[in-house]
């Protein structure tokens, strides 16, 4: 079981200025990382309106004690940029994922991640709608359009919601997508919130399931 961390940057007026002035250290530490093999993925979550929201970090490999000694080490987490964060338990989705994005980072965005939360007393029918929704990811992490996704899980190991990047540049888009899957179908997630985002070149291992 590893850990993904949902960080939160400020809405007020010197939040970018924080975030800037962060952001060259912020690159050196999660290239490390992500060259180490311990940081999976690593993304900022953009408002619509084109403002930052905060990031998401997916350490798939690393226990409570190796996710608090990457927040350690990770000025967003040190010097007050992100105002809080969650950490949580998270189980990635072993699928045959194509090659994470590479190159200059774009200007557009590219991607949109879903953080979903299941809705109360949602067990059986996760498990239920599960063969469908596995079945319909498959293919789409084969064909590059998920890009990575897995559960959120408690502090038992169960399964209470889901994170998955998608190649859809808008909201809309995302949304379109996601409203046919099982688990949306099947009364699974209940909380839907989505977040742009765009890929930084970062010298990643392949994903779980990927093609070696």
């Amino acid at each position: 079981m590893g850990h993904v961390i949902l960080g939160w940057d400020g809405e007020d007026a010197e939040a970018p200025a924080r975030r800037a002035a962060a952001r060259d250290r912020h690159l050196k530490v999660i290239s490390r990382w992500a060259e180490a093999g311990r940081l999976n993925l690593a993304v900022p979550l953009f408002r619509e309106d084109g403002s930052v929201a905060g990031s998401v970090m997916i350490l798939g490999g690393e226990d409570e004690l190796g996710t608090r000694e990457y927040l350690m080490e990770e000025p967003f987490a040190r010097d007050g940029v992100w105002l809080s964060y969650q950490m949580r338990p998270f189980r990635i989705a072993p699928l045959p994922y194509q090659p994470l994005p590479s190159g200059p980072m774009p200007s557009a965005m590219t991607h949109c991640v879903l953080v979903a939360e299941d809705q109360e007393g949602a067990a059986t029918r996760r498990t239920a709608a599960r063969p469908g929704h596995f079945d319909r990811v498959h293919a789409f992490a084969e064909d590059g359009t998920l890009a990575c996704g897995g559960a959120l899980l408690d502090a038992k190991g169960e399964m209470v919601g889901s994170i998955a990047i998608t190649r859809h540049a808008t909201v809309a888009e995302a949304r379109a997508f996601w409203a046919e899957d099982p688990y949306v179908t099947g009364g699974v997630w209940g909380k839907m919130d989505f977040y742009p985002t765009r890929f930084a070149p970062l010298p990643y291992h392949p994903l779980p399931g990927a093609p070696a």
